[in-house]
């Protein structure tokens, strides 16, 4: 048994990507490229072998949408009049090969996601770059899962119709 406890302090980058369509049809866009994970159907595969068969079918652009949260909905009769829908995005296919090494970095996985329209209505994609936060686990294999994660990043914002950051 250890007693050890751990402090790690680690960096973060917010990327905030302008989309060019208006809210409502980027939320439908964003959902159609990053479609519901199908739980059930994994919960009921023999093997990790199909498991990552279904991935490739459910994710076709490497991302799956675990959880999605109305918060325009939530926030209804605050002050607050933003339209925003929260995420949990990610692939636990490709987590399982950080995971593996520590379990720790299901923090960080799926990545959070929030679509939203600012007060001009322009509609904003924000998410913390994932190489970031992955390599704070100081192990080259997660770091390198990482920056794999910007690179499935960068090309879900250019599907979006936006510019990937050079971040990325």
């Amino acid at each position: 048994m250890t007693t050890d406890t751990a402090v790690i302090d680690h960096p973060a980058r917010r990327l905030v990507v302008a989309l060019s369509r208006p809210y409502d049809a980027a939320r439908e866009h964003y959902e159609s490229l990053v479609p519901e994970t199908d739980l059930h159907r994994f919960f009921q595969l023999a093997s990790w072998s199909a498991t990552l068969e279904l991935a490739e079918i459910n994710a076709p652009h490497g991302f799956m949408r675990y959880y999605r949260s109305d918060i325009t909905a939530v926030m209804a009769g605050s002050a607050s009049s933003w339209k925003a829908t929260q995420y949990l995005m990610g692939n636990h296919t490709i987590a399982e090969r950080m995971f593996r090494h520590d379990p720790s970095v299901m923090l960080h996985a799926p990545l959070r996601t929030l679509l939203y329209a600012d007060p001009d209505g322009d509609t904003k994609l924000a998410v913390d770059q994932p190489s970031l936060l992955f390599a704070s686990y100081g192990d080259p294999r997660i770091t390198r899962v990482g920056r794999e994660l910007d690179a499935l990043l960068a090309q879900l914002i250019t599907l979006l119709g936006a510019e990937a950051p050079p971040q990325l």
